[in-house]
This record gives structure tokens, sequence and C-alpha cells, in this order.
């Protein structure tokens, strides 16, 4: 991508050097306001007005991508302040290895089925 945006700005110097070789020769009036006369080149106002028209653009592009990489920042950093916590409440729920192999509370005998859903004993009718 940036090869590409690379190749985009050299074009777009070369076509402004061009024009500006082309149309060195004229000059024009540039009425500010009345009263006001601005004596100047084609290429100087088209580079002006280039610029009038880019600065403000890019400095909104440039304020919006830094805004965006804050919440960025500020989401991952929350996420990873939860995912910590998540980690530390399942190690604490987890049982040790002495309370994993310790006798049930509810003894049962061999011959009574349980259900994998329901802790009671399958009652044979």
């Amino acid at each position: 991508m940036q090869i590409v945006r690379t190749i985009l700005w050299i074009l777009l110097l070369v076509g402004m050097l061009a024009f500006s070789f082309g149309n060195w020769d004229k000059e024009i009036d540039v009425r500010i306001w009345p009263g006001i006369v601005w004596d100047t080149r084609v290429p100087a106002l088209v580079i002006v007005a280039f610029l009038i028209g880019l600065v403000p653009t890019w400095l909104y592009h440039r304020s919006v991508r830094w805004r965006l990489q804050r919440r960025n920042s500020a989401l991952e950093a929350a996420t990873s302040r939860l995912n910590t916590q998540r980690e530390e409440e399942a190690a604490a729920a987890r049982p040790s290895t002495s309370e994993r192999y310790a006798p049930s509370e509810h003894p049962t005998r061999p011959d009574e089925p349980r259900s994998p859903i329901d802790p009671e004993p399958i009652t044979r009718p």
C-alpha cells in the first residue's frame, strides 16, 4: 500500500511540475477584496488552491486516526484486564488436587445408576 501511495504522490508532483513549466509565463490578477489585488502566476495559484483543499482534510484525517488509535488502545487494555481477571477467577474457582479426589458427600451404591444430568439416583419400579 505504501508503494501505491508513493507512486501517486510522484505522479501528482510530475503533473504539477509539467503544468508549472507550461503555464509559467501567464500572469493573472486575483481580486481578494475591493482595492486588494494579488498579481500572481497561474501555477502558484493552482498550488495554493491545492494546499488550501489538502491541508484541512489531512489534519482532519490525522485527528480521526489519532482518536481511533486512542480508543483502540483503551479497549485493548480493558480487554486485557478483563481476561486477566477471568483467569484469576477461574483459577480461584478451580478445586485443588486434594478437593478433586475427595469422597463425595452422597455416596451411591454401585447397583444404582445415576443420571448424568440429575444428581439423584434413578429409582427402578
